[in-house]
């Protein structure tokens, strides 16, 4: 048995892998009779000696080739024969590729993919995630409203490392009921970033009293001081950058990967807010930040009185 799992979903490969693996006999024994290769310095004979070993006090050997199409160029002749020499592998070995985005005509792929089962795992988005969060939540034994589905694709984005884990806890939190809106906005850690881009706004434009609550209903909420210094200056930082690739004209695809970001929600409303300020205000409130991280590190200012003095002096 041959397989080609590629692709950025990462997370649904790995799953994928889990339920080859399920359908391989004991664990225990497959365990024994598992081996995993760094495809990018992995040689031809090494791949095929570990292919061809019969398996120990087990019904199958699983061998697993991570990254060896993306480093594939079509003059490496080293690899030329891999097609027919995978063909003769024992019926009790299974060799897994596994690799990130490579284009469809990547020679490799094209190679094999008449003699191995190809699998494509892009990242999902639009109707495909929702679907897959509430699937994913059935799974685990819970039901989530569409409006949850929607809010929480919106605020994580297509990461479903985050998505499962944010799951969990909703599952945890919600114990057999279903979950809602404010079950989401109450227990996954990116609608506190949301609350932080409210928060930032209101600091920006001068609105004390907003600033104000938001700030508290945070604290209230568990966040430490330092906590929420390091997410407006995160905050602030990424706007300041998004406001200067915008100007240079870059995309907006561009833009989130420059970020180093995964939800769509979070980018938007970054360049919603860097459009609508000048530079030197968003400077000015970044360099105040500074200065009152610094008070707080130096002892001058306990945690919570350093952020009501900085909202204070931004709101003046």
């Amino acid at each position: 048995m041959r397989y080609i799992l590629f692709g950025a979903d990462d997370f649904s490969i790995k799953e994928e892998v889990e339920k080859i693996k399920a359908g391989l006999g004991d664990r225990d024994s497959l365990a024994y009779n598992t081996t995993v290769f760094e495809g990018q310095r992995l040689g031809l004979n090494q791949l095929m000696d570990a292919c061809m070993a019969m398996p120990f006090l087990g019904s199958h050997r699983l061998v697993i080739a991570e990254g060896l199409l993306g480093r594939f160029k079509g003059g490496n002749t080293e690899w030329v024969a891999l097609k027919e020499r995978v063909v003769d592998m024992p019926p009790t070995t299974v060799l897994i590729l596994i690799d990130g985005s490579i284009k469809r005509d990547n020679a490799l792929l094209r190679k094999l993919e008449a003699v191995a089962s190809v699998k494509e795992f892009p990242l999902l988005k639009g109707t495909a995630l929702q679907e897959w969060i509430q699937r994913r939540a059935k799974e685990k034994g819970g039901n989530m409203s569409p409006q949850a589905v929607r809010l929480i694709a919106s605020l994580v984005g297509e990461n479903l490392w985050v998505l499962a884990s944010e799951i969990e806890k909703l599952l945890l939190y919600t114990l057999g009921r279903r979950i809602d809106v404010g079950d989401v906005r109450e227990v996954v850690s990116y609608a506190r970033e949301a609350s932080v881009f409210a928060m930032v706004d209101a600091l920006i434009e001068g609105r004390s009293p907003t600033a104000a609550s938001l700030l508290h209903q945070l604290l209230q909420q568990g966040a430490s001081a330092p906590y929420l210094i390091v997410m407006i200056t995160r905050q602030l930082r990424m706007l300041v950058q998004a406001k200067e690739l915008s100007r240079r004209g870059a995309s907006m695809a561009e833009i989130k990967g420059r970020l180093g970001l995964t939800s769509d929600y979070v980018l938007t409303k970054a360049i919603e807010q860097s459009n609508r300020y000048s530079m030197k205000r968003l400077e000015q409130v970044y360099h105040k930040l500074l200065e009152t991280d610094l008070s707080i590190k130096k002892g001058v200012w306990k945690g919570d009185l350093a952020l009501d003095l900085l909202v204070a002096e931004l709101c003046a």
